[in-house]
């Protein structure tokens, strides 16, 4: 196929030579940087974009129900791929709705570029329709995106895009990484540019990371003594480990220091979790070994994470009589020796300065559950427990398939109890752990690798963003919904009644069938309503069998309390007797969840 950004190609033909429309130009520059999908909305201000992705025909075009999930496809596709992740909206609506989404890839680190349409510049601040230009009493859109991108701009004159592109793709994977939008009226799309050549405008790329001669050599050396000079060690490793591919490096650095290893919620497949060095989960959904572990170390060394209040709920005190290193290209926390720059060099650097024989970790509990009381035995009808729900999904989930856990009680559980496959990525979005987020990141993940995806989520979370199951049919990806349905916001619900008398039920729904509705709205798909562990479990495995989306509801229980450590101490009496309205110690002391 003739490249759409060649000068001989159909497309770039036209009332001046040499010359190709803009929108060809970019769709071309993408593929040439890596991309393979651009996920979004179509509106008549980003369509001259869709044509040209669709005349390209390198990159696909996958259109989702609302710009939101849009996002979080380009999201989830970023962080199983580690490729820029792009999405497209057209204006007004549709780029305000880019927002949320591009918040959470903000606070998470995850590249995304981000193209919005605009009204043509001619009727900018005059009464154009969306107009987002910030002439004559309109918004501007540039400042609603900058707060929540690393670079934002309006792309004015068609001649500034290639370095304007370049600009962004950037500062997108550069750390700390994150989104960058470009803002695009409609006439800049449709208008022609000089044909640039290869020479001139490479394609963007990713920056290449840090060599280990750039490291601070006084930095590496001090947090290199002190790792050398502790007896037992913790290592506590993020998600930056995921991101920088270095979970082999982490395994070498672990081995070499005997030590245990933990992870943060959102990191769990940056580390084997059957291994014997494995602890648990840090922080609020965490398992209480890893305190245990911390306690007892003389050093606790960060790995990729700077260990924000859910990975570190809980730890507070026993963080403050432990010496703390940290490696990474952002500054932790907590106090510590840090060492800046690209985790994987970090870790190489490190482990080269570090006796060379691997030494066995110090004996430890390992990553126990925590006890699930059933606080009054009050089971709504036929429901399913977390404990055999989630039992069940690590009885059917391939070692080479992507989990990503949403919002609430079902996610707590699934992080503190689902071991994450081996090859695969085990994804919770705790940067703004907006409700709703899986249904697109899973789409976006499963499309991109081709690998079966689990979403797992509860009711809430599908009645916010749930309607995107209709992209995974239109596109067949291979993404296994798994919805557990407890008719509530259950956290919402267990905060009421826990820290606020129980006088409230708005969170508290009425009974609703999700599978009979999903199977009747979409007749092509498996659709699943599992009575028990068994069913669920046949399900899922019918599911990884086939080569398209398959949808899997269950209900649960309102009232069970999950392994989230700010209910831990709720019982059945501190349930019946609790009428302070206050908040329990350990509410106020972990962390405060909204």
């Amino acid at each position: 196929m003739t490249s759409p950004t060649s000068p001989s190609s159909p497309t770039a033909d036209g009332p001046q030579a040499g010359t190709v429309r803009l929108v060809d130009h970019l769709a071309g520059e993408l593929a040439r940087a890596g991309v393979t999908h651009l996920f979004g909305v179509g509106g008549a201000n980003i369509e001259d974009l869709y044509d040209a992705v669709h005349r390209g025909g390198t990159v696909r075009g996958v259109v989702a129900k609302h710009e939101f999930s849009a996002v979080t496809m380009a999201d989830g596709y970023a962080r199983t791929t580690r490729r820029l992740g792009v999405v497209a909206a057209t204006s007004g609506g549709g780029a305000m709705n880019l927002v949320p989404g591009l918040a959470e890839a903000y606070a998470s680190r995850v590249p995304v570029l981000a193209l919005v349409g605009e009204p043509p510049t001619g009727q900018a601040g005059h009464g154009a329709f969306q107009d987002s230009s910030g002439r004559a009493g309109s918004f501007d859109a540039a400042e609603v995106f900058g707060p929540v991108s690393r670079f934002c701009a309006r792309v004015q004159d068609p001649d500034t895009l290639p370095e304007l592109l370049s600009r962004a793709v950037t500062a997108a994977r550069t750390d700390p990484r994150g989104p960058a939008v470009l803002l695009l009226p409609k006439d800049v799309q449709q208008a022609r540019i000089r044909w640039p050549g290869r020479d001139a405008a490479p394609a963007p790329g990713r920056p290449q990371p840090a060599s280990a001669a750039s490291l601070d050599t006084t930095a590496l050396a001090a947090v290199s003594d002190v790792l050398r000079g502790a007896g037992r060690v913790l290592v506590v490793a993020g998600e930056g480990v995921a991101a920088a591919d270095a979970r082999a490096e982490l395994a070498e650095l672990a081995g070499r220091l005997g030590a245990w290893v933990a992870v943060t919620p959102d990191a769990k497949d940056v580390f084997d979790n059957r291994d014997p060095r494995f602890a648990g989960v840090a922080g609020v959904m965490g398992h209480a070994n890893v305190e245990d572990c911390l306690r007892r170390a003389d050093v606790c060394l960060l790995a990729g994470t700077r260990l924000p209040l859910l990975a570190r709920g809980g730890l507070d005190r026993a963080l403050s009589a432990t010496e703390v290193v940290c490696l990474g290209p952002e500054p932790p926390f907590v106090p510590g020796t840090a060492l800046p720059g690209d985790v994987r060099e970090a870790l190489r650097a490190v482990t080269a300065r570090l006796p060379g024989r691997p030494r066995a970790c110090p004996p430890h509990a390992g990553p126990r559950p925590r006890p699930l009381p059933d606080p009054d035995g009050r089971a709504a009808g036929r429901t399913v427990r977390y404990p055999q729900a989630i039992a069940a999904v690590e009885a059917a989930l391939p070692q080479r398939a992507h989990v990503f856990v949403d919002a609430g009680n079902a996610g707590a559980s699934a992080v503190h109890l689902l071991p994450a496959p081996r090859h695969g990525r085990f994804v919770v979005a705790v940067g703004m752990g907006g409700m709703g987020y899986t249904f697109g990141a899973g789409i976006g993940a499963a499309l991109a690798t081709g690998r079966r995806t689990y979403v797992l989520a509860g009711d809430g979370s599908f009645f916010m963003h749930g309607m995107e199951v209709h992209t995974a049919v239109e596109y067949a990806a291979p993404v296994t919904f798994v919805v557990f349905n407890n008719n509530a916001h259950a956290m919402c619900a267990l905060r009421e009644e826990f820290l606020q008398g129980g006088v409230r039920r708005d969170d508290l729904f009425g009974r609703t069938d999700l599978a009979a509705g999903v199977a009747a709205a979409f007749p092509s798909l498996d659709v699943t309503r599992a009575d028990d562990a068994a069913q669920l479990r046949e399900a899922l495995l019918r599911g990884n069998a086939g080569d398209g989306p398959a949808f899997v509801a269950l209900d649960c229980d309102p009232a069970e309390i999950p392994p989230f450590l700010p209910f831990q101490s709720f019982t059945t009496t501190d349930r019946t007797a609790r009428n302070d309205h206050e908040e329990s110690s350990d509410e106020r002391g972990v962390v405060h969840v909204g």
